[in-house]
């Protein structure tokens, strides 16, 4: 936990915390697949089912997404990424969103997002 009373850290590691609550807001870090042997779509889809663990640990739903950037290592593979984006949007609570391509950490990861969404 935070030594910030208004500010709670949770799933802390070396360098960094996974998750940051702070004023009704929750910032997620980074969110990589944990099997970096699948395609984008699935790495994609396993990074969206973290993401609602994640939120629904905080008791609040993807419905509450403001915003999600997302990092890909070829953004050739938006279709890929899109495909498994739009079978999980909730389409009357879309985020804004950003998508860029970009080199990740470690070489098998295809795709890294992060979000920011608002508590209950």
């Amino acid at each position: 936990m935070s030594k910030n009373a208004d500010i709670s850290r949770h799933l802390e590691e070396q360098r960094l915390a996974g998750v940051v609550v702070h004023n009704g807001l929750a910032y997620l870090a980074g969110q990589v697949a944990d099997d970096a042997t699948l395609d984008t779509e699935g790495q994609t889809v396993d990074i969206l089912r973290q993401i609602d663990a994640l939120l629904a640990s905080l008791g609040t739903d993807k419905s509450r997404i403001l915003s999600v950037q997302i990092f890909l290592t070829d953004i050739a593979e938006i279709g890929a990424m899109n495909r498994a984006w739009d079978a999980w949007l909730d389409t009357d609570s879309k985020p804004a969103r950003a998508t860029v391509e970009a080199k990740l950490a470690v070489p098998e990861w295809r795709v890294e997002m992060t979000a920011i969404a608002a508590l209950k």
